[in-house]
């Protein structure tokens, strides 16, 4: 049984999402106003999954004959200190994310909902990917400081990202 409880904590994560989505694009947006292609394509690449994970679960409730219920999304920060507070807030946010997961997780834990339980394991290990990706980020980025040169040069390392699997609908799993 797909509790309505249940159905309201994944539609307000599905609204989550599309937030996460919003605010990587808006962090593009300023990084690409700032000239760093690089930071900001790899902040559009986020974006891209973050709409594949909202339709994820989008898609899970549609399989499972569930209400959905589309909520406004809410403006995300337009204005940054510099592009390592950019990557310092891309982990706090995850960190919330990571968060939101884990408490699904926990009432589909007590609702005995096994398929929410399979479907959320997977976010659960994405996030711990997320998280990763933006403490790398931050690393490098706190290594060259203020440098121009060294800026530039994770610019350029920044613009090598590819798109992941699930976004390219390489991954038959997804």
């Amino acid at each position: 049984m797909f509790s309505q409880k249940l159905q309201d904590a994944i539609n307000e994560q599905i609204n989550a999402e599309y937030y996460s989505a919003y605010m990587y694009l808006a962090m593009s947006a300023w990084l690409e106003e700032r000239d760093f292609p690089g930071f900001a394509h790899w902040m559009r690449l986020q974006y891209e999954e973050e709409v594949v994970h909202a339709l994820k679960f989008f898609d899970f409730m549609v399989e499972r004959d569930a209400h959905i219920e589309l909520k406004a999304i809410a403006a995300p920060p337009s204005d940054y200190k510099s592009v390592l507070d950019v990557f310092e807030r891309t982990l706090a946010h995850e960190q919330h994310v990571t968060s939101l997961i884990n408490n699904l997780y926990q009432l589909a834990l007590e609702e005995g909902d096994y398929p929410s339980q399979v479907l959320l394991q997977w976010f659960i290990n994405e996030q711990v990917e997320e998280e990763k990706n933006a403490r790398d980020a931050i690393a490098q980025l706190r290594h060259v400081g203020d440098s121009g040169v060294g800026l530039i040069m994770l610019d350029r390392e920044m613009a090598t990202r590819q798109p992941s699997p699930e976004v390219t609908g390489q991954n038959a799993a997804a």
